[in-house]
């Protein structure tokens, strides 16, 4: 998708794009755009698209039929107008933490315990992870929360960069989501944590671990047979 410009930097807050399709008066698709469609555990970015110094609240992004679609709270943008889309900074900046924090995480209790993450869902005030652990054993999540902090201290870079997908499948844990497999493309999009994880991954990342700041233990469920839920906040 080189129209999605957070591929490749995921602090890009203002950009300038064209329209290309409007249905409904509401559902906006550009020529290229910075917001993050919903998808893959991480929620879709909200933000403003500004024409003729009119604000259009962007409400909702989600991906359909390979374009990312905005949907935005009020009529009047049209096909070939130029527009500056604008991010609503906090709330993914927050979202990049939690989601560089998760990699840090499920590659613990994939090194530890030799399970799979089975889904996730990061959110502003929280982010909940299930594995297919067998045991509910809540002393053991605390101990990879206290271990991914002591990672996070060496402020380690995070890196991103493209493989062909048939080279990136050779790596090594690789895919951490059970059932899950990348895309079905030729190239792949990598995050690196040097020496902790590398995943195919779509998302929004910080460039350094120390930007997360601390991870805290919220809770814990037992949700049933090789299923168990962990929250965490990052502060």
């Amino acid at each position: 998708m080189e129209n999605a410009l957070y591929m490749n930097d995921s602090y890009l807050k203002e950009f300038e794009a064209v329209v290309e399709s409007v249905t409904d008066d509401k559902y906006v698709v550009l020529d290229k755009t910075a917001f993050y469609p919903s998808g893959g555990g991480q929620p879709h970015d909200t933000g403003v698209l500004i024409c003729n110094n009119e604000e259009y609240p962007v409400v909702y992004a989600g991906k359909f039929s390979g374009k990312i679609s905005h949907e935005v709270s009020k009529p009047g943008l049209k096909v070939g107008d130029k527009v500056i889309g604008r991010i609503n900074w906090d709330r993914r900046y927050k979202f990049m933490r939690m989601h560089t924090a998760a990699h840090i995480l499920i590659s613990i209790f994939n090194k530890e315990s030799n399970v799979l993450i089975t889904g996730n869902q990061i959110d502003e005030d929280k982010t909940r992870m299930d594995f297919s652990m067998e045991n509910f054993d809540r002393e053991k999540m605390v101990k990879y929360i206290q271990t991914a902090n002591e990672i996070i201290k060496q402020d380690l870079p995070v890196k991103m960069y493209y493989l062909p997908r048939e080279e990136a499948m050779k790596v090594p844990g690789m895919v951490k989501l059970a059932g899950a497999l990348p895309p079905d493309v030729s190239t792949l999009r990598i995050v690196e944590i040097p020496g902790v994880d590398v995943q195919a991954d779509g998302g929004t990342h910080v460039k350094s671990l120390a930007e997360i700041g601390t991870i805290e233990f919220l809770g814990a469920e037992n949700k049933g047979k090789d299923r168990k839920r962990v929250y965490y906040t990052v502060k």
